[in-house]
Order: structure tokens, then C-alpha cells, then sequence
């Protein structure tokens, strides 16, 4: 495996900017998610306040994301993820200051939770637009998004990791100040790109007629409406197992801050290997199965880790779990990208973000719900085998999907146009 062949979309200058800017900003965004978490524990012991902060912050992507996407196809996406930066950035800061002033209450978590993911409503979709644009040769998407994957999963890697040190050590008000202050390299690294001016059609239409057209194209077409369910059931039942990790790390395993950095590491590492075997890749072809097959694996190591009460196998089972929760979200995305039309790339974009984050309010509370009732072990292990059986559901329409998607890989020309058909069967 060549480093070239992993990293090519880094050839292209404006990429390889926000690569290394949203590299640094997202190791403090991990340090204030696991830092947020263990404050909110702290100062409740509730897994109930756990999956209600969770709501707080994923709730305004629900609410709000659909609408993003309608004003990112209409208006500028760059100048969109500067001033969500900037705003998330200024959030932080806030929540720093409070912690630092010992002032800081549960509510004061909740209201900038809200805060960060109204943010994060148009953050998201805007970023996830915005990759195409600094690509020039886009057969280098895959890769560029796949670099994506990678860059957020090293953060999720190493941030909790160093969050856990600095929680035990420091307090929780250091890690949102650094993440305060990892912006300013992001924002850095978008003010010095070049990208070419993105020609806008005009909308004389209103907003919500956009928005039907949005929703009727990406759900009237099997493999989008397909993808996007299966990622949004996911997302309901299984992915918001997170929340419950200071529970496990606690009640579980006896252990405490640093325990839980190592419950979220393990699942970066996981989600790091599956982003790095995608950049491998050459082309599209074969991640519809891997989405199938690796949902499945998620859930089925949900299920194990729900179990498990060593420490070692639990980190093992989170590996497994974070590898098949990354491949299912990364070839996702790299399948929505390749043949959704540009014109309405902001608006699927936000139907893929509104399916990942605009689920999690939803999965965060009840989560906390079912665990304060039935317990934590039994609610990763019904999460788990709702995901796994999501999973078949989803490979018994794998042909059909398969069928609609590759006459586009053939237009596209990803594949030869006459062998289109031969093509579906061929690729893992």
C-alpha cells in the first residue's frame, strides 16, 4: 500500500489546508466532548442528564439541518463554514469560562450544548458540501472524503485519550479552552484558500419548495431513500451507545476518567482502521455490500460489548464496533456523493447529516430513558440487534439498489457504460 495512493487528494492545495486545519481543531472538539460528558456525570451521577444533554446538543440539527441544506444550495458554502466555525469557536470559550469560574451548572451545559449544535446544523452539511469544491479532479473525492474519515477518527483517537490525562490532571474548563483555541487553526486554514467562485443559480422559487424538491429527489430514488433510512436507524438505536460510556466506564468497569478516554479511543481506532482501508480504494465500486455487511458487524459487536466486563475485551469489542460504525457512515457518504446532481449536493448533504446527528437527540434520550429503567447492559444490547437486524433488512434490497446505481457509475464513466450490469456483480 503506497502513502501516495492514500493521500492523493492532499495534492490539491485547498484540501490539503483544511486536511491539516481541521486536524488540529477536531483533537479539541474530542477533548470537549468527553470533558462535556464527564461534567455532566460529575456533577449528576444521572444517566438520564447524560441522554439529556446529548438531546440538547443534536436536537437543533434535527430541527434545522434540511433548512441548511436548502440555503447551501442557494448561497455560498464557504463563507457558511467561517462563520460556523467562528461561532462554535466562541461557544467553546464561553463553556470554558464558566467551568474555569467554578460557576458552571448543569443548565449552563445544556443552553451552549444548544448552542454548539445549532452550529453544528449548519457546520456539517456546509463541510460536507464544501469537500468537492476544493477538489479539482474529482476522481479524487473517494479519497478526499475517505481522508475525511481518517483526520476525524485519528481526533477521536488521540483527543479523548489526551482529554482523560487533563481531566484527571487539570479540570474540565482546560479542555474547552484548548478546543477554543483549536479553531483559530481551522479558521486559518480557510481564510488562506483559493477556491474557484462556485456558479449559483438563481432560486426564484420559495424556500419550502426547494426543500419538497430536495426530500422528493433523495427519497424517491431506492438507493439514496435506502442508505439514508438505514443510517438514520442507526443512528436511532445504536451510535448514541456513546452517551452510556461514562455509565459503563463507572458502573461497569470501575474505573473513571481515563477509563472512559480509553472506551472512546478504542472506538476511534476502530473507525480510524475502517477510514484508512477506504482511502485505499480506488474507486466507488463495492461499498454498497460494505455498507450492508458492516452495519451488521456494528451491531453485533454492540451486542458483545453490552456483555463484556473486562476492560481488554471491552476495548477489543469497540474496536470491531467503531470500524464497522465508520464504514457504514464513510462509503455512505462516498456513495451519496458520487450520484446525487451538484445542484441539490446541499440538500441530500443534509439529509445524510440529518440522518447521523439529527438522529442522536432522539437515540440520546432514549438511551438515558431505557438505561435509568432496564440498565445499561440491556439497552447496548438492544440497540445492538436493532442495528443488526436494520442490516439484513438492508441486503435484501441490495440488488435492487445495486441495479439503479451502477448505469450512473457507468455516465460517469467510473466504469465502462456497456458493462454496467457485469460490473454489480463483481466488486467487493
Amino acid at each position: 500500500m503506497e502513502f501516495r495512493q492514500v493521500s492523493r487528494a492532499l495534492s490539491h492545495s485547498n484540501y490539503r489546508l483544511f486536511f491539516f486545519g481541521q486536524g488540529i481543531s477536531l483533537l479539541g472538539t474530542w477533548m470537549q466532548h468527553i470533558a462535556m460528558s464527564w461534567l455532566v456525570y460529575r456533577l449528576t451521577h444521572s444517566v438520564y442528564a447524560l441522554g439529556l444533554i446529548g438531546f440538547a446538543d443534536k436536537i437543533p440539527v434535527f430541527l434545522l439541518t434540511p433548512f441548511a441544506g436548502v440555503f447551501l444550495d442557494r448561497y455560498d458554502r464557504y463563507r457558511t463554514v467561517i462563520a460556523a466555525q467562528t461561532l462554535m469557536m466562541i461557544q467553546a470559550f464561553i463553556l470554558g469560562a464558566l467551568a474555569v469560574s467554578g460557576k458552571i451548572q448543569v443548565w449552563h451545559v445544556g443552553l451552549l450544548a444548544s448552542l454548539l449544535g445549532l452550529a453544528n446544523a449548519i457546520d456539517i452539511p456546509a463541510r460536507q458540501s464544501l469537500v468537492i469544491e476544493m477538489i479539482e479532479d474529482q476522481s479524487d473525492l473517494g479519497n478526499a472524503i475517505a481522508l475525511n474519515s481518517i483526520i476525524f477518527n485519528s481526533a477521536r483517537l488521540i483527543g479523548p485519550t489526551l482529554g482523560g490525562l487533563l481531566l484527571g490532571a487539570v479540570s474540565e474548563g482546560s479542555c474547552f479552552l484548548l478546543n477554543g483555541v483549536s479553531f483559530l487553526f481551522v479558521l486559518i486554514a480557510l481564510l488562506r484558500m483559493k477556491l474557484k467562485p462556485r456558479i449559483i443559480e438563481k432560486k426564484l422559487t420559495h424556500p419550502l419548495h426547494d426543500l419538497r424538491e430536495g426530500w422528493k429527489y433523495a427519497l424517491g430514488f431506492l438507493p439514496t431513500r435506502g442508505i439514508l433510512m438505514l443510517l438514520a436507524f442507526s443512528s436511532l438505536v445504536a451510535m448514541p451507545f456513546t452517551v452510556l460510556l461514562p455509565a459503563v466506564a463507572t458502573r461497569i468497569l470501575g474505573g473513571g476518567a481515563q477509563t472512559l478516554g480509553l472506551l472512546m479511543a478504542a472506538t476511534g481506532a476502530g473507525a480510524l482502521l475502517a477510514a484508512v482501508f477506504l482511502a485505499t480504494r480506488k474507486n466507488v465500486l463495492g461499498l454498497d455490500r460494505w455498507i450492508a455487511w458492516a452495519s451488521g458487524l456494528f451491531g453485533l459487536s454492540l451486542i458483545a460489548f453490552s456483555f463484556s466486563r473486562n476492560l481488554g475485551l471491552s476495548l477489543i469489542l469497540l474496536v470491531i464496533g467503531g470500524f464497522g460504525m465508520m464504514m457504514q457512515m464513510a462509503a455512505s457518504n462516498t456513495i451519496l456523493q458520487t450520484i446525487v446532481h451538484d445542484s441539490k449536493r446541499g440538500r441530500v448533504m443534509s439529509l445524510y447529516v440529518l440522518s447521523i446527528t439529527g438522529m442522536a437527540p432522539f437515540g440520546s434520550y432514549l438511551s438515558g430513558v431505557l438505561a435509568s429503567r432496564i440498565g445499561v447492559s440491556a439497552t447496548l444490547a438492544l440497540g445492538g440487534a436493532g442495528c443488526f437486524a436494520a442490516s439484513v433488512l438492508f441486503r435484501t434490497r441490495l440488488s435492487a439498489i445495486q441495479k439503479l446505481i451502477y448505469p450512473i457509475y457507468g455516465r460517469l464513466g467510473i466504469i465502462p457504460k456497456d458493462e454496467s450490469f457485469e460490473f454489480r456483480d463483481s466488486f467487493l
